[in-house]
């Protein structure tokens, strides 16, 4: 269920160290597995400057608490803690855990970050997937219920041994809303994050719209769709970034809780909304609920929207995007 690495390419963004473009400060570094690009507006060289290290180094920072790889992180001692005993964590932790543990409910478990328990027997890069009886085993692992957090002592707990989580379906999301955070904070009002597949805009591109690309599943070198967006956040889950084919099936990143297998009836799904926490969530919600019931999701929420493309490279947009009409896909 994890995803993330980059799903939309950012036009007039260049994916390198610091660069001013009249006023635009441009710079980027390689974080949570993915790139990381900072694009803002200020008239002042060192102001920017600052600004953009200040973002780069709070990914650092929620990288080093986060991630499952990283052995002094929150969330590698809880994996390896949770299941035997009651684990003390930071109160940042603990909010994110109740907040995907929200999401959790509102998609009828289509979020989980238990889906860990058997995503972590896959290697993408070597191919390697879980044999059936790995998966059978598993299974009963993964369910959100299995998490229990005390507000109280800020614990948390694994109800069975043997349950891992895993927060690549939210962090990036929410490192960007951190970032964003940040550059508010020192007073600059037009800005772009870009962690991935995670991006959220600050404003506009001084005048007129950033334009967001969605990229075609089946054709790096294509887009989807070209999007004019200001003042949004905008996630995009897909099946063609971490993956490998074996036997004419396509083994990827996105896990269905459900099944323990990668998702299979969609190829992307671009969520846009407020935030990227949420947008980060929700892309990778629907990505498991499938064309049907993720677009109705997406049409009982009153702060997103969606574009879908199905397994057959067909393009699908929630209600409030149907005036958009954006090119069909590529295959």
């Amino acid at each position: 269920m994890t995803r993330q690495t980059p799903f939309i390419s950012i036009l007039l963004m260049l994916l390198m160290p610091s660069l001013v473009l009249g006023n635009w400060h441009k710079g980027g570094a390689a974080i949570m597995g993915t790139r990381i690009s900072v694009e803002i507006w200020h008239e002042d060289n060192t102001t920017a400057k600052h600004a953009i290290e200040a973002v780069l180094d709070e990914f650092r920072r929620i990288d080093r608490a986060l991630s499952p790889y990283i052995e002094e992180s929150e969330l590698f001692r809880v994996n390896r803690d949770a299941d035997k005993q009651r684990t003390s964590i930071s109160q940042e932790f603990f909010d994110l855990l109740e907040r995907s543990l929200a999401y959790s409910q509102l998609t009828d478990g289509a979020f989980d970050i238990t889906f860990a328990s058997i995503g972590y027997h896959y290697d993408f890069r070597k191919g390697i997937r879980p044999s059936e009886d790995v998966i059978g085993n598993a299974l009963p692992l993964i369910n959100y219920r299995l998490i229990r957090l005390d507000t109280d002592s800020r614990t948390v707990a694994f109800a069975q041994e043997g349950v891992r989580i895993d927060l690549g379906g939210i962090a990036k999301g929410y490192a960007v809303d951190r970032g964003i955070g940040i550059l508010q904070r020192l007073g600059i009002e037009h800005a772009l994050i870009s962690a991935g597949g995670d991006s959220r805009l600050l404003g506009d591109h001084r005048g007129r719209p950033w334009h967001i690309g969605i990229q075609a599943p089946r054709n790096k070198e294509a887009l989807a769709a070209v999007l004019p967006l200001s003042e949004t956040a905008v996630s995009t889950s897909g099946d063609y970034e971490r993956f490998f084919e074996r036997d004419g099936v396509r083994h990827h990143h996105i896990i269905s809780p459900k099944t323990g297998r990668s998702a299979g009836e969609l190829r992307s799904v671009t969520i846009l909304g407020p935030n990227t926490t949420h947008t980060d969530a929700l892309s990778t919600s629907v990505f498991v609920l499938g064309l049907k019931e993720g677009l109705a999701l997406i049409n009982r929420l009153d702060d997103v929207e969606a574009v879908i493309i199905d397994n057959q490279g067909k393009m699908h947009m929630s209600k409030g995007m149907e005036d958009l009409r954006p090119s069909s896909a590529e295959n």
